[in-house]
């Protein structure tokens, strides 16, 4: 991996644990089943989609993503503003904690992912990636960033919705990684507003649960594993305010307005502090000078040294 990458500290063996109730092997592998089946009969159906208006084909987007996160063990709970209906094309931004962000940010906010290019070639899931119109970025290649940014721009001109996750990297939800400001900037030449979005994973006493964080060299098998078999989860996911076009004309300051939101941080005279939201600590840095695009599905390796560009907090 490129030492430009960023990189976080979380590994599976500090951070992936669930404080709550667990269900036995049987109830494990019928979730497990089920949810894979589900994502198959989606691969299956994918392509006649396209054949759909927009209104219906969120609308099923939605539907689907939904049973497949009940399916898998999870509840869907939404915080905060009404997930908005179809509109000019805007920036979704989210934290990223798990694979399962995915089918979550689907479930209120159908639109187009930016996802590394290695995706395309999983078998399965790199087809019905492309054919949700998934956005692909090369993050190895610096010399392809402005292409990525022009693409990303075109996409929110044309009046799509597209969803970024600026950290580049999975972190265990409790600490947040910097975002990478080179998306945001598509955000101010396509004069698109960017929507901050919270991502949270809850176990039933509603502290924070590790259980779907899939950080580190974890795998996706013990990942699905430790989902399925968690007992309460919930996907907890803030819709956070809109911050329209127009109010940053610089896109690091736009990167740091919306970590500081998703974060859950303050800020008084330019200058970032730590809140504390359900007990848990979030820490934010003053500063942001990544610009790496960033892409979903991303799992970063804890042992690989964080760029000069990347800073990390302790998780």
């Amino acid at each position: 991996m490129s030492a430009w990458l960023p990189t976080a500290p979380c590994t599976p063996r500090d951070c992936s644990t669930h404080q709550g109730p667990s269900v036995g092997v049987l109830i494990g592998s019928l979730r497990l089943l089920a949810g894979v089946g589900l994502v198959l009969a989606g691969a299956l159906v994918a392509p006649f989609l396209t054949l759909l208006g927009g209104a219906a084909r969120d609308w099923l987007t939605r539907r689907w993503a939904r049973m497949a996160l009940r399916l898998f063990g999870l509840r869907v709970r939404v915080v905060g503003e009404p997930p908005p209906g179809r509109g000019p094309g805007t920036l979704v931004v989210a934290n990223h904690v798990s694979w399962l962000d995915i089918p979550l940010l689907a479930a209120v906010f159908p639109g187009r992912m930016l996802a590394k290019s290695e995706i395309r070639s999983w078998p399965l899931l790199g087809a019905l990636a492309a054919l949700g119109g998934t956005l692909f970025v090369e993050r190895e290649r610096l010399r392809a960033l402005p292409t990525t940014v022009r693409t990303l721009s075109t996409a929110l001109t044309a009046g799509s919705r597209v969803i970024v996750f600026p950290e580049a990297c999975t972190w265990c939800g409790r600490e947040h990684g910097r975002f990478t400001s080179a998306v945001f900037q598509a955000a101010l030449d396509a004069n698109a507003a960017v929507r901050p979005v919270r991502i949270t994973y809850r176990a039933p006493d509603g502290e924070p649960s590790g259980a779907p964080a899939f950080v580190g060299d974890d795998t996706i098998t013990a990942s699905l594993w430790r989902v399925v078999t968690a007992g309460g989860l919930t996907a907890e996911i803030t819709v956070l305010p809109l911050i329209p076009a127009g109010r940053h004309t610089d896109r690091r300051e736009l990167a740091r307005d919306a970590r500081s939101g998703i974060a859950g941080t303050v800020r008084d005279d330019g200058v970032a502090r730590t809140a504390v939201m359900a007990g848990v600590p979030h820490t934010t840095v003053a500063s942001d000078n990544a610009n790496r695009p960033s892409s979903s599905v991303h799992q970063c390796a804890s042992s690989i040294p964080a760029s000069a560009s990347s800073v990390r907090t302790r998780s």
